[in-house]
């Protein structure tokens, strides 16, 4: 009676032992015993009673067999760490990739002879594959710091010779203006790749704000198609407008204007980049199902075709992840992060759209399908906001800004155009001078030195009413919708992200309806 408590205990500690367990029976290995474990690993199939070669034999050929073998031959024990298997886990389908850690522990009769063979172990496949996961991310990621310090560099090299021009050619007009344009497009190229780099972050930790308003897809396609145009011409591309629906026919929906051009303005810019001169891209929009009217249609489609290199499969599964790169080449002659399709992707999937790729192969072009929900009610016109006149004089403007060179560049611009400017290094001494000088408008960066940060500022501002009717203006690197948040609650009129256009900046405090409030 003792005896069979113990069996029964031991049985039943076998059975549910959180691992695999079997137990092999002489030179042919014959299972005798398995646990559900076991079951779970090998499929379930009958295996009690037959050879592992008859019970398991996709395992041929993968040396498992012979590690058997030898374990019974030599009575010494053999453990295995991460040691891929292929099982056939149900009848008639394909064979399944698996790691296992197991020993193979000999088992010896009262003669001190090997009988059997005691295997146990651990399914760790799910393991191996997050940690080949991780490895895989950590190596895009170095792979991508290093390609980030390359794309940085490359636009410094021609604003450093574009400066050294500057000094050489003062009475050179006409090289004057091309350099200036060399140093616009560069600092433009630069300010595109910081913006995908923040925008990627902010989509990773659900920061980015989306200012939703009712529009007409078919107009901001158009635009966004005209405003890329003259750069995939320059490249030397034919660019085709596909729109069905006509300028009668709009396509409501619901979205970020500046978002939705950016997704496209990227599938362009990516088309561009990745087609050689002489071939075309072609733009269509279109409604989903097709053939139904846009009043009734749930859809909108976005297609960007090209004629260009083309994806692999293998590309084509990993696109729209953050850091892929279609070029690895160490010319890099395609340039780019990596990250306009990941950018892509998440403002899509935030405004209850999708995106996908398809190419036939390498050469062969490729198509990218944004598809968008459709509102169903239709927009109301926009009512025209009247601008008044420009009136007499400029505004007076106070730049409160640490860097020494950003606070004298920005003074320079607005003297250039007119505006009485003088600049500040910290929020003690903005405040002693916004004092003395009453200024109409400042600028004022946010992480200032000392105890006043542009916080600070903008509230002493507020409360002191001698500056009621104060413009205050945000210039700042924090860009984020908390910062935007912050900005406004501290008094800030408008936030900027720098780097700011400077045409942009100048026409916004020249207009007379800035001045009075009234934008």
């Amino acid at each position: 009676a003792a005896l069979e408590v113990e069996r029964s205990r031991l049985a039943s500690v076998f059975m549910q032992a959180p691992a695999f367990i079997a137990t092999l029976r002489g030179p042919e290995h014959v299972f005798e015993l398995a646990n559900p474990f076991y079951y779970r690993l090998v499929g379930h199939r009958e295996i009690l009673g037959k050879p592992v070669r008859e019970a398991l034999p996709e395992v041929a050929g993968q040396g498992f067999f012979e590690l058997l073998d030898q374990v019974y031959t030599t009575g010494q024990p053999f453990t295995g760490n991460e040691l891929p298997i292929r099982l056939q886990r149900e009848e008639g389908g394909p064979l399944e990739l698996r790691y296992l850690n197991f020993v193979y522990q000999p088992l010896f009769d009262a003669e001190g002879a090997v009988s059997g063979i005691f295997a146990h172990g651990i399914d760790i496949s799910e393991q191996v594959r997050t940690a080949e996961a991780l490895r895989e991310n950590d190596r895009r990621k170095d792979e991508f710091l290093a390609l980030l310090g390359h794309e940085l560099r490359n636009p410094l090299a021609p604003i450093r010779n574009a400066v050294h021009i500057l000094g050489q050619a003062a009475d050179d007009e006409s090289l004057l203006e091309r350099t200036r344009d060399m140093i616009d497009r560069q600092v433009a190229h630069m300010t595109r790749l910081v913006d995908d780099l923040l925008d990627v972050s902010r989509i990773s930790q659900g920061k980015i704000l989306l200012r939703r308003e009712r529009l007409d897809l078919v107009e901001l396609v158009r635009h966004t198609v005209d405003d890329h145009r003259g750069e995939l011409e320059k490249g030397g591309l034919g660019l085709d407008l596909d729109l069905p629906q006509g300028p009668s026919q709009p396509l409501w929906m619901e979205g970020d204007r500046t978002r939705l051009s950016q997704m496209l303005g990227n599938l362009l810019h990516n088309a561009g980049k990745f087609t050689d001169p002489g071939g075309r891209v072609t733009v269509e929009l279109r409604v989903d199902p097709p053939g139904e009217t846009a009043e009734k249609a749930g859809w909108a489609e976005v297609v960007v075709r090209d004629t260009g290199i083309g994806m692999d499969p293998e590309m084509l599964d990993r696109l729209f992840e953050t850091f892929s790169q279609a070029d690895r080449s160490l010319a890099r002659s395609r340039g780019g992060l990596g990250l306009g399709l990941a950018l892509v992707y998440g403002l899509a999937g935030l405004h209850g759209g999708e995106v996908s790729a398809e190419s036939e192969g390498l050469g062969r072009g490729s198509r990218f399908t944004l598809r968008l929900p459709l509102a169903t009610v239709a927009a109301a016109p926009r009512e025209e906001v009247e601008v008044p006149a420009p009136g007499p004089g400029m505004p007076r403007v106070l730049v409160i800004e640490d860097n020494a060179d950003a606070a004298e560049s920005m003074q320079l611009l607005l003297e250039l155009r007119g505006f009485e400017a003088v600049i500040a290094g910290d929020g003690a001494a903005g405040l002693e001078l916004a004092r003395r000088f009453r200024p109409d408008v400042v600028l004022c960066d946010i992480g200032l030195p000392g105890a006043l940060d542009g916080y600070a500022v903008a509230r002493e501002l507020r409360a002191d009413p001698a500056f009621a009717g104060l413009r205050l203006i945000a210039l700042t690197g924090y860009g984020q919708a908390e910062d935007q948040r912050r900005a406004y609650a501290a008094g800030f009129d408008l936030h900027l992200t720098k780097p700011v256009d400077p045409a942009t900046l100048l026409n916004l405090l020249a207009s007379p309806a800035y001045a009075a409030g009234l934008v």
